[in-house]
This record gives structure tokens, C-alpha cells and sequence, in this order.
């Protein structure tokens, strides 16, 4: 999935705009719908954790690394996170 500013990780939404950003699969090749905090040798960092949690995750992660409200934060995962590919169920 892409925004208008490339690719975005379909498991947290992270802007994925250097290469160094994409995770990687199990041959050690890079995986361009997931980032590397979230996919790295072919599986998920966080195997088994749901969507809520990892909604609270990437709120924590807005709130410490971006400066961000926790209210903004989120307003912005709940309405990203459930949306992405992983998530479908």
C-alpha cells in the first residue's frame, strides 16, 4: 500500500521511504510491504500480538519519538492500523 509519499508498512503504517526502511524475507531478500520493525527473516517481530495492542504500540512510539498527543496519536492509529493489510482478517 502506498501514500502519497511511497510506501507504508502494512503492519504498524510507517512510512517506508528508504530502502533501509523494508523488512526483510526469510532468503534475506527485502520485503516491500512490511518494514524492518516489524518483519525481518520472513516473520513477524511481534508474532501473536492484536491489533489493539500494536495500536497502543505505535501510540507509544508517536508519543516518545515524534512528540506527538497522545490524543492525536491515537485518533491517527485507530483510524490507519485496522486498515492495513496484516489486520485483515
Amino acid at each position: 500500500m502506498e501514500n502519497s509519499k511511497g510506501a507504508i508498512c502494512q503492519s504498524c503504517g510507517m512510512p517506508m521511504q528508504k530502502e533501509e526502511y523494508f523488512g526483510t524475507n526469510g532468503d534475506g531478500s527485502k520485503n516491500r510491504e512490511y518494514c524492518n520493525f516489524c518483519f525481518r527473516g520472513g516473520k513477524f517481530v511481534d508474532e501473536g500480538i492484536t491489533v489493539e495492542q500494536k495500536i497502543d504500540q505505535v501510540v507509544e512510539i508517536a508519543k516518545t519519538k515524534m512528540n506527538m498527543p497522545e490524543g492525536k496519536a491515537r485518533e491517527m492509529a485507530n483510524n490507519t492500523i485496522p486498515k492495513l493489510k496484516r489486520w485483515q482478517r
